[in-house]
């Protein structure tokens, strides 16, 4: 039995677990570096302890300071967020050495998904469909255009496409210095680029016993620079022949590496309904709301109760049928240096406050501005989940709140 968890992390998601414990009435411990002495959800646990610093790597990153903040505090689980140390096997496995709950996948499941090119390498033993690695010395004007990835990260960093064949040393070259300032990594792959694919992911929910639950799909092809600015579901190209598919393989993923609790399969798809495995995000993610809206499911309370040891609900939501809501979350961007916001894919624009309707969802929480604050809001991306009966003819396109206006400080 869990009663006090650690949230190894800040912001949005550090309360998006403080409010799920709250509802079942489990005690919480923030843990917050100098910079983040004001936020939010260092005042909304049971008890805070400070990481002295403000860098995340002399605070957030430092498994040794989160595990000394735990013992202190009296937590007994330790729920890791995501970012940071949520995908690390090295920090789950210290939890668990420490004698205490890791509410997340174990450790080994995460480490065989850490690397894209080990990964592929399992799931396509494990019968998932897969891009076929190319050998770039190998490479023909015919098997033109081609993508060099990361293996070790994400979020198009370490990403080229390549459409010339004289243009590939070097942008290989660009490719791996990239991977390795971001990630520490500089080992890339080449594929076949899949142009006009569409990216689709799979929230799977696994328990220690063996079962393994597909909550439907998300899309998430509408990106700006391969950051993902719209989520919805169910995904417009998606029949139920396809969702079934896609529901086969991302169980069949998860079973592949033994996987146990909250997790996403991602699959670049064709128009046609072709598609292949991209990675597995061993962790829950920023969008998992859009999927809780339509299943009505909390997925932390789903995970807390994975981590005490139970097993899945017996009957799973829909079981495999498609969603009969819909639910779409623009994510807002933000700006280094300058208190904006904006629900779009441009330019941020400035927020002062909740003086007027959003016209993409509800405002799930809101901070005034400080005199030591940076930020107006909480510290990480923000997510308006929206549903209703059925799937309306197009998601409603996102339009910054406020319209764009010379920058100002918020006197609520």
């Amino acid at each position: 039995m869990i009663t006090r968890v650690l949230v190894a992390n800040r912001g949005e998601i550090a309360r998006r677990v403080f409010r799920t414990c709250r509802d079942l009435g489990i005690g919480t411990v923030a843990v917050y570096s100098d910079a983040d002495a004001d936020s939010p959800h260092r005042a909304e646990a049971d008890r805070a302890v400070r990481l002295p610093g403000s860098a995340p790597a002399e605070t957030y990153l430092r498994v040794d300071l989160l595990l000394d903040a735990a013992r202190a505090a009296g937590a007994d689980a330790v729920h890791p967020g995501y970012g940071f140390l949520s995908e690390n096997a090295e920090f789950a496995q210290a939890v668990l050495d420490a004698g205490l709950t890791w509410i997340g996948p174990p450790p080994a499941a995460i480490a065989a998904m850490g690397s894209k090119v080990e990964a592929k390498e399992l799931m396509a033993g494990a019968g998932v469909p897969v891009l076929p690695e190319l050998d770039p010395a190998a490479v023909t004007e015919a098997d033109l255009p081609v993508l060099i990835k990361a293996s070790a990260g994400g979020g198009g960093r370490g990403m080229r496409v390549v459409r010339r064949l004289a243009d590939l040393p070097g942008e290989i070259a660009t490719a791996r210095a990239e991977a390795a300032s971001a990630f520490g990594d500089p080992t890339v792959f080449c594929e076949p680029y899949v142009a006009a694919g569409r990216h689709l992911e799979v929230q799977v929910l696994a328990d220690a016993h063996g079962t393994v639950w597909s909550l439907g799909e998300r899309e998430c092809s509408l990106q700006r620079r391969h950051q993902k600015v719209v989520e919805e579901t169910p995904s417009p190209m998606v029949d139920d022949a396809l969702r079934a598919e896609l529901s086969e393989a991302a169980v069949a993923a998860a079973k592949a590496i033994d996987y146990v609790g909250a997790g996403t399969v991602e699959f670049l798809a064709r128009p046609d309904g072709t598609f292949w495995f991209l990675e597995t995000n061993t962790r829950l993610q920023v969008e998992h709301p859009v999927t809780e809206c339509v299943t009505g499911l909390d997925l932390v309370a789903e995970q807390l109760r994975i981590a005490a040891g139970s097993g899945c609900r017996p009957t799973r939501p829909g079981r495999g049928a498609p969603p009969s809501r819909c639910g779409c979350t623009p994510r807002t961007r933000r700006r280094t240096g300058a208190r904006t916001a904006a629900l779009s894919a441009g330019s941020p624009s400035p927020v002062c406050g909740p003086c007027s309707t959003v016209p993409t969802g509800r405002v799930s929480g809101w901070t005034p501005a400080s005199s030591t604050a940076r930020w107006w809001a909480p510290p990480t991306t923000r997510c308006w989940p929206r549903s209703s009966p059925g799937r309306p003819p197009g998601p409603r396109r996102p339009r910054a709140w406020p319209p764009r206006s010379p920058a100002r400080r918020c006197t609520a």
